[in-house]
Order: structure tokens, then sequence, then C-alpha cells
């Protein structure tokens, strides 16, 4: 990357200043949450390959997701302090003062460009295809894999060159009852899209608010396991010219497979 590059480049935008130090010390300071609150599991984190890839994910939890420190955690723990992940997220993560560091903090304006950007630099990047559709999603349907039919995460793959690791995760659904998307009720509240580009406000029920609108309650201490599924390279399984669909087809199948099989091992709600 060029200075002047460097220079043109906004907020969220990739620009290589990633801060393994900072993401450290925020991890330290949640590490209580994540060990003892979610009680979180993360299973084959050595199946992410040398390099750049990319690691597609449902989302679950809401306004208050846990995947993103929940993966950072592992992938840590497994591959050290200097080599980069990067997190694709909604726009709104860089709209106020703390948008210049989210790049630091392994955050990035979620773009295929940026996402190329960083993976073609050697760095893991993390994509949620099924974005805020899949973290506010009901309770009822935790175990459903579903993109929206969002594809773009393919063709990153793809011009980026890089392997694909699938990664699917239970119990992040738990950590209150949602009830609904609340997907019309944002289209009736329209100015809530305007000012954030979010197309859902869910009603859920929890502690210690009960019934809310937004999903605000503070989240249970649902056990969260996260499976690492075995990488995926595209051109070696589909050739030189892929169908972008016949892929997609192809990893949310597989990633249905796995979560079918989490979804059986959990005995109990929240206690896993």
């Amino acid at each position: 990357m060029t200075d002047n590059e460097h220079v043109c480049a906004g907020p969220g935008d990739f620009t290589g200043e990633w801060d393994p130090a900072l993401i450290r010390r925020m991890l330290s300071v949640g590490e209580p949450l994540f060990k003892l609150w979610f009680r979180s599991e993360v299973r084959d984190m050595d199946r992410v390959p040398p390099g750049g890839a990319l690691i597609v994910s449902n989302h679950s939890g809401g306004p208050f997701a846990a995947d993103v420190p929940v993966i950072w955690r592992e992938f840590f723990e497994t591959f050290g302090d200097d080599r980069p992940i990067y997190t694709l997220g909604h726009d709104i993560l860089f709209n106020g003062r703390l948008a210049g560091v989210m790049a630091r903090v392994g955050l990035l304006r979620a773009n295929r460009d940026n996402a190329v950007k960083a993976l073609r630099s050697g760095a893991v990047v993390i994509v949620f295809p099924g974005g805020d559709n899949d973290a506010m999603r009901p309770t009822s349907q935790q175990t459903t894999i579903d993109f929206s039919g969002r594809t773009g995460y393919v063709a990153t793959a793809i011009e980026a060159g890089v392997p694909m690791v699938p990664v699917v995760s239970i119990g992040g659904q738990e950590t209150q009852l949602f009830l609904t998307r609340g997907t019309g009720l944002a289209k009736r509240l329209g100015f809530i899209k305007r000012l954030t580009r979010i197309e859902q406000v869910p009603i859920s029920f929890g502690f210690p608010l009960g019934l809310t609108v937004g999903g605000y309650n503070l989240p249970l201490p649902s056990k969260i396991v996260t499976q690492v599924l075995e990488s995926i390279d595209i051109t070696a399984r589909f050739g030189k010219n892929p169908d972008v669909a016949e892929v997609d087809t192809y990893v949310r199948g597989v990633m249905q497979s796995a979560m079918d099989d989490l979804a059986a091992q959990r005995r109990f709600p929240v206690l896993g």
C-alpha cells in the first residue's frame, strides 16, 4: 500500500494498522465473560490454513453478539499474536469517535474491497454473510443457517484467491429469548434505517427488562460452542470458473449439517 492510499483511507477502510497488543488488552478485560459466563468452547481452530483465509460464520446474539471475541480469543491461543485477523462489521460501528481505531482492533467496514485487500495481505478475515438478519433471528430458528440470499462472500474469496473456512456456533441466540426480528416494525419506524441502516428491531424477552423492543436485555450465561470446519479450496473443488451460487449452496449445506450435529449434542438451553 502506498502512502497516498494510506492517507485517502477513511474510517473502517483497510490500512494494515492491525494492533494485536490492543486486541489482547481488550480480550484480557473480557476474559471472565467469555470463560466463565459464556463458558465458550471453540473446536478445531487449527483447521484454519496458513496465509489469507476467509472465515465464514453464522451470527448470533442480537445487539450483544459474542461471536467475534470468542473466535478472536481462540485464534490467538492457537496462532499467537503475530497473525493478523480482521472482521467485517456494520457501517454503524464506524460512525462514532472510535471509528479511527476500528481497524486497529481488527474491525473493517463490510465491503468486498476491504476484504480482498486484507486477504491478499495474508490476513485472516471473518465474515458473517447473514449480518443483522441472522443475529436477530428468533431463538426458535437458532439452528438454521440463513444468509438471506447473500453470496458476496463467495465472490470475495474467489477474487482474493483464498480458501474459505466455514464456522458454526450455537448458544448465542439463547442469551435472551428472541421472539421476532421486528422487520415490519423497523419499516414502520423508517427513521431507524435512515439513521443506522439497520433493518431489524428485535422483540425479545430476558433479564432484567423482561419484554423489550430492540433486544437490549443483559445476555444470559448461555454456553457458546463454536465448531471450525475443514477449509474449502474453491478452485480444487469447483474448477477454475466456479459458479457462485453452486459454491454458496455447498457451503451452506456443509454448515447446516455441522449445526445440526451441534444441536443434537446440546442437552439443555442456556446450560449447553
